[in-house]
């Protein structure tokens, strides 16, 4: 298994992109989600490609989502 791809002692390094603590009270409910699918997909999915590809995916949506509240917030 490579690097990239993680292993069962070290995740995968994009995970690290999904963590939360930093963020502002009101956009952590909105990270926490996608920290926790990611985390999900880590452990379900079989290492390769697809999980790779999926990960990716699912962090321009995390940060897209986050982007989408912090407009909110500058709306209201």
């Amino acid at each position: 298994m490579t690097d990239s791809q993680g292993s069962k002692d070290r995740p995968t390094p994009i995970l690290r992109w999904f963590d939360y603590g930093h963020l502002p009270d009101e956009h952590t409910l909105v990270s926490e989600k996608f920290w926790q699918l990611a985390h999900w997909v880590e452990r379900n999915l079989p290492a390769g490609a697809e999980r790779s590809t999926a990960l990716r995916k699912l962090l321009e949506a995390k940060d897209a989502a986050v982007r989408a509240a912090i407009e909110g917030r500058d709306a209201g």
